[in-house]
């Protein structure tokens, strides 16, 4: 049972801390509104949840001995992560929930790939893979305690941050500044964790 309170206490402070994915779902808060973010936020979770089962089998080990395609990775996530970004960037005032018209909302497809393109997650799950996982026994329970614990963590995390997003959109009056300065933060947090 201690392995599981360790294991669970790991992911609730991983996922729930500032980083790409939290701001980007705070992003689709401020855009959205919590309502009409719930098929980003399972696309998140079930992007996790590949990631995990990826990292389970063994995925995680072999990229790790293959320097050239952690750097190839590396790009490519930042690339995902900063596209996924800018591309909301708005042009004029919306309140929450109402989208630029032509705006490309944050769907379920999208939040699939955010996860699985994400060094922090690779980070977070090869972790809880190789120090807590062990301690819960054989393969067959890690599998499944690993993945639910990360997706209800998720559902918790990821909504309160959607949540948090909502808020900051429908209480201050000039959401297009406070979207801008989400966007550039989330640039610049998704440079600075590839450059480090």
């Amino acid at each position: 049972m201690f392995a599981f309170f360790s294991l669970l206490a790991f992911v609730a402070f991983m996922v729930g801390t500032p980083g790409p994915a939290n701001l980007i779902v705070m992003l689709a808060g401020v855009r959205q509104g919590l309502r009409h973010c719930f098929g980003f936020i399972f696309g998140l979770i079930i992007g996790k949840i590949v990631l995990n089962v990826f990292i389970g089998f063994g995925f995680g080990l072999m990229l790790a001995k293959a320097p050239f395609w952690q750097m190839v990775f590396s790009y490519v996530s930042a690339g995902y992560m900063i596209w996924l970004a800018l591309k909301s960037w708005p042009s004029h005032y919306t309140t929450v929930g109402q989208a630029e018209p032509g705006a490309d909302h944050f769907r379920f497809r999208n939040g699939i790939f955010v996860h699985p393109l994400n060094p922090k997650a690779w980070v977070m799950s090869v972790l809880a893979w190789g120090k807590f996982a062990p301690d819960l026994g054989d393969f067959s329970v890690q599998l499944p305690v690993v993945i639910l614990t990360f997706a209800v963590c998720q559902l918790g995390f990821h909504s309160l941050w959607c949540w948090l997003g909502t808020v900051m959109g429908k209480s201050l009056h000039n959401n297009v500044a406070l979207t801008r300065a989400m966007i550039i933060a989330t640039v610049i947090i998704v440079v600075i964790a590839v450059v480090i």
